[in-house]
């Protein structure tokens, strides 16, 4: 059998290897020394130090130094007091500002902030309707257009007619005059109902009554009326 010759070398490598890293880490950790203990603030980032501008000009202040001097001897031929009292009396007087008081001490407020003064009808466009509304109005009569033109062409499609205002007032009038007419034979019965016909008969004609009434109800209430053609 076949032994190589490197057998004992490899195994020796291979225990020196492996008994340096039996624990976690190196097996020898450098310790730190106890005099470069941790201090407070020492893993900061420290900021680079402030350089002096020593050429940089301070800029010019317009209060004077307290080494300036003021100039002296310098005086004014000009009158003040006499100046003052012509301008006082060629001067307009002040008008007085609008004021005005809402309770009975006597409390005074400004009447142009007060919201009194009708200030809005001077403006340009003051009375005039906003831009906005008048085409809110032409787009709903737009809008109602094509609604009647759309029903009036489903209606042709339908073979539907729409009844004039002279075919509606005679059609309500016809049927007020069947009313009272039917109203009139309801009068005519008689007082004792004695009989089965004569009770069918008075239902009958209730019921003819209240379908006019309803028919002439719809009609009244109902400006446009669509029929079907014949």
């Amino acid at each position: 059998r076949y032994i190589s010759i490197f057998t004992p070398s490899v195994k020796c490598e291979a225990e020196k290897n492996k008994s340096q890293w039996k624990t976690m880490g190196p097996a020898k950790v450098p310790v730190p020394s106890p005099n470069k203990f941790l201090q407070k603030h020492s893993k900061e980032p420290k900021l680079p130090g402030r350089k002096k501008e020593r050429d940089k000009k301070l800029p010019a202040l317009s209060v004077p130094r307290r080494t300036d001097h003021p100039v002296m001897g310098i005086q004014s031929k000009k009158n003040f007091i006499n100046t003052n009292a012509v301008a006082v009396i060629k001067g307009l007087p002040k008008k007085p500002q609008p004021i005005y008081v809402d309770r009975r001490q006597g409390d005074k407020y400004l009447l142009e902030t007060s919201g009194l003064v009708p200030k809005y009808i001077k403006k340009k466009d003051y009375g005039v309707t906003p831009k906005y509304i008048t085409q809110r109005k032409e787009d709903t009569k737009r809008a109602q257009k094509e609604y009647e033109a759309s029903i009036m062409e489903h209606l042709k499609k339908r073979a539907m007619k729409r009844l004039s205002d002279e075919e509606r007032m005679s059609l309500l009038q016809g049927l007020k005059k069947n009313w009272e007419e039917v109203y009139h034979d309801f009068q005519c019965l008689s007082v004792e109902i004695d009989t089965i016909p004569k009770k069918l008969y008075k239902e009958k004609l209730e019921l003819q009554m209240k379908q006019l009434e309803h028919d002439i109800e719809v009609i009244e209430k109902h400006k446009v009326i669509y029929i079907a053609n014949e």
